[in-house]
């Protein structure tokens, strides 16, 4: 029996976000519970610490304090094969056949909560973000906006994995609003910059994996090592002020253009998890350098969409459908190249894939993109159009085994 055909004696519709296969790690509290880890199936919670009390997790080498703690940082100091054990654990825990919880209707009610009951925190304390740039139908997108459209690749782009460092502190979960940031923009070419609200402000649709600890200071991890130190992946809403960083961004590149805010999902989907969704790369010409080679299927087919919701309707339009396999460097290369000169990585650091674009206009991962720079507008449901994200629009993005992540933005 595969994991994608487990079944579970909690009942879990067909084509649902969260099978028994998937089982991703998350942050809960309730009324009468501290916020603490757990792991979701169909619309339930798994309480790992009330699962801990009752004893259901004694073959996993994790104690109370990891399972009652705020964030998921101290359980991912345990390393990678105590979330392996604790996720098999709760699998088998959970399975069709399996007795020990299914059979106890008091213990039950402490260990499985209803979705509709619970708030959903940030899943880690974001020690460290980098944000990489690396979907190549993206790239080029920009560089022919904005350079030569011959020649749209920067002369480094298929060499390395392109990145720079964000902001952590902004990183916010799912359902929290985003204010329209202010700041110093050039409308005008030729006259000086103003100050005021950004006009022109996006999502861009990523990926984010999250990470164990790394190794020492001055060490660094291969290619092959990278997935022993990657715990697992949220979707990821970067969200962007196109005329701040314009003119901001020569010559250290972003900062107040992104650094107001970026959105994750709830849910941390494990590499475990997403093995049955493995597929290979694109063919990388020219050949990369030794330290970026890598063996076997290292890309993930995960469909991606983004639909804005204007104010006050119920359902809005969806403006993008991507795929995670759209992108050119994988998570093992972009952590290689992150520590090949000796980065020390820690429990909790957050990488982003950057903005994914698939080949075709109506899988471009930003609304610079759909709308080409604005010229091309997008027709909403309820009459009005969008070339960037307006005040009260709500922008929400989906995965199968993610869920999603939305947020608001408020007015500056």
């Amino acid at each position: 029996m595969t994991d994608a055909t487990l079944t579970s004696w909690i009942d879990v519709p067909a084509g649902h976000d969260f099978p028994l296969a998937n089982l991703p790690f998350g942050i809960f509290s309730t009324p009468n519970r501290s916020a603490r880890p757990g792991m979701r199936l169909g619309d339930h919670v798994v309480d790992l610490s009330a699962c801990h009390a009752l004893g259901f997790l004694n073959s996993v080498e994790v104690n109370a304090e990891v399972l009652a703690a705020p964030v998921l940082n101290p359980l991912m100091k345990l390393g990678k094969s105590v979330t392996v054990s604790l996720r098999e654990r709760v699998k088998a825990l959970l399975r069709e056949d399996c007795p020990d919880l299914r059979d106890r209707n008091d213990a039950r009610a402490s260990c499985l909560v209803p979705i509709d009951d619970v708030q959903m925190h940030m899943p880690v304390d974001v020690g460290d973000y980098t944000d990489f740039y690396s979907s190549e139908d993206h790239a080029r997108n920009v560089g022919k906006m904005f350079r030569d459209p011959d020649n749209a690749l920067l002369p480094n782009w298929k060499h390395m994995p392109v990145g720079y460092h964000g902001r952590a502190s902004s990183i916010v979960v799912s359902g929290t609003p985003i204010r329209r940031p202010m700041g110093q923009t050039r409308p005008d070419p030729e006259a000086p910059p103003v100050f005021g609200p950004s006009r022109l402000l996006d999502f861009e649709l990523e990926m984010a994996f999250i990470t164990f600890e790394g190794k020492p200071m001055g060490e660094r991890i291969t290619t092959a090592e990278a997935e022993d130190h990657i715990f697992g992946l949220v979707l990821f809403n970067d969200w962007s002020a196109r005329d701040i960083q314009k003119w901001e961004y020569v010559p250290l590149g972003p900062f107040l253009g992104k650094n107001f805010g970026s959105s994750i999902s709830p849910w941390v989907v494990t590499l475990e998890a997403l093995d049955h969704l493995r597929v290979a790369g694109p063919s990388q010409d020219p050949a990369v350098l030794d330290y970026l080679t890598y063996e076997g299927d290292s890309h993930y087919d995960v469909p991606l969409e983004v639909e804005i919701v204007p104010e006050g309707q119920d359902a809005g339009q969806v403006v993008c459908r991507s795929n995670f396999r759209h992108m050119y460097w994988n998570m093992r290369q972009q952590l290689a190249h992150h520590t090949v000169n000796g980065c020390n990585l820690r429990a909790g650091d957050m990488m982003a894939s950057g903005t994914i674009s698939g080949p075709e206009k109506g899988s471009f991962g930003s609304m610079l993109e759909i709308s080409w720079r604005g010229t091309e507008p997008v027709a909403m449901p309820d009459g009005s159009e969008r070339k960037f994200i307006q005040d009260g629009d709500t922008v929400v993005m989906r995965a199968p085994y993610f869920g999603e992540v939305r947020g608001k933005l408020l007015p500056a």
